[in-house]
């Protein structure tokens, strides 16, 4: 196992107890058990269209920044998969009643546009190998969130599969572990200070747990994480 696969588990572990907040949010509960209605899931819809949107804009300013780095490959593939997403978020909107019109005037909450506002300032400020880093720790975890919200919209809310694509793009997402550990040893090799992924990586798995808690409270369902 590489050095740099050593400190990326130890940033796994350090931030293990965020994960599981993530993963054991009420909001998921209370949508697998039927009990959100369909008009409160617009808000999910719309804050997702908010933050792609932006994600977009981002990975394509540090695409420009970085220039010709080893990251170029892997920054294109994420950006392509964000412009996938947006259109198939956009198919389930339909299924909402909501057309993209309506997403531009839906008002962004701020403790779920927080997520996207960090990815904005990674891209402005921060490094490729920070931007891999912080997806490497997050996308797991938002991947698996997806999984269970696609799982409950079909069985408990009887939406068609053709319209949760959104959901399997991201549950299956492929691993881009390679990729990112690449990534993350040629910037340290350039003097990059380990410490900066790490916080990247907290920070935004930080904010990731801010979005689950803003679509619990939009939707009235309690915290009640007890620890």
């Amino acid at each position: 196992m590489s050095d740099t696969l050593k400190w990326v588990e130890q940033i796994r572990s350090d931030l293990t107890p965020l994960e599981e907040k993530v993963l054991d949010h009420n909001y998921l509960k209370a949508l697998e058990e039927g009990r959100l209605q369909r008009d409160q899931l617009k808000v999910f819809v719309g804050q997702q269209h908010h933050i792609i949107s932006s994600d977009l804009r981002s990975i394509a300013l540090i695409l420009a920044r970085q220039g010709m780095l080893p990251s170029r490959r892997f920054l294109m593939i994420v950006l392509q998969g964000e412009a996938a997403a947006l259109d198939a978020l956009h198919a389930f909107a339909g299924t909402l009643g909501l057309g993209v019109s309506d997403l531009e005037v839906l008002e962004p909450l701020p403790a779920a546009h927080a997520y996207c506002a960090f990815v904005a300032w990674l891209a402005l400020y921060g490094s490729d190998a920070e931007l891999a880093g912080a997806f490497l720790i997050n996308f797991p975890a938002w991947g698996a969130n997806c999984g269970r919200m696609r799982k409950a919209l079909r069985e408990k809310y009887d939406v068609a599969p053709s319209a949760l694509v959104f959901f399997d793009l991201f549950s299956n997402m492929p691993s881009f572990e390679q990729e990112a550990l690449g990534i993350i040893q040629d910037a340290l090799d350039r003097g990059l200070p380990a410490r900066l992924v790490h916080r990247a990586a907290r920070m935004l798995q930080s904010y990731e747990l801010m979005f689950w808690d803003a679509m619990a409270s939009a939707a009235g369902v309690p915290l009640d994480r007890g620890k």
